[in-house]
């Protein structure tokens, strides 16, 4: 009898022991689960704050005047998307200037493109910007003759890009940013690049809405 008894209450303590150990595992888990949520929220909230904390500067060459398929234009495509980029990121703007202006005409703008990009041509900025001041830097352009204008190789071999984050965008009317990623980050040594944004022109001057959502989504996804 009396071994029956001790084996009864040896199998309550084991019971009794098994429940007090689920109790604290469950305990454990929804510490843990609380915790984990915790740290997503921080590093969601450090994620959409990196743009805070850096100072941004949005550097642009764009076009005005007759372009390919929106016409004759007063704001060119690229400093639309740029002006959008600062915006949303707080950022300084420098717009890219040359000494001899592009013409207005397309077809002979289109010429000069084609003639400077065979000579690898600098072409002289009228004025120029202090990146160092600067953590981030997106570099916007319009695609011509399939790379980026040469005044924009005049503005990225002026600096040095150590240390920064440089971004690019690039308007266009469905040739994308060709291989202009690989030139930026070839140009901007010690530089971390980011995955560039493609947007076309007429997107830009005629459905502006679309735009803003394409940029904003594509800040999204670099972590801004």
């Amino acid at each position: 009898i009396m071994k029956k008894i001790f084996c009864i209450l040896l199998s309550g303590f084991v019971l009794l022991a098994a429940s007090c150990a689920g109790k604290i595992s469950k305990d454990q888990s929804v510490d843990i689960e609380k915790n984990t949520n915790n740290l997503k929220k921080d590093n969601i909230k450090n994620k959409n704050n990196m743009g805070a904390q850096q100072k941004v500067l949005v550097a642009y060459f764009s076009h005005a005047g007759e372009n390919y398929s929106v016409g004759v234009i007063k704001k060119g495509n690229t400093k639309i998307i740029a002006e959008m980029i600062a915006n949303q990121m707080h950022g300084d703007l420098f717009e890219m200037m040359p000494v001899n202006d592009y013409s207005s005409n397309y077809k002979v703008c289109v010429k000069t493109a084609a003639e400077e990009k065979r000579q690898n041509a600098r072409p002289a900025l009228k004025s120029d910007t202090i990146i160092e001041n600067y953590e981030v830097i997106f570099v916007g352009y319009p695609n011509w003759c399939g790379d980026m204008p040469m005044i924009v190789y005049t503005f990225l071999e002026k600096h040095n890009w150590q240390g920064k984050t440089v971004i690019p965008f690039c308007t266009n009317e469905g040739s994308g940013l060709s291989d202009t990623e690989h030139s930026i980050a070839k140009s901007c040594k010690g530089a971390t690049t980011l995955p560039g944004l493609s947007l076309r022109g007429a997107v830009a001057q005629n459905e502006q809405e679309k735009a803003l959502q394409q940029v904003t989504s594509w800040l999204n996804k670099l972590g801004f």
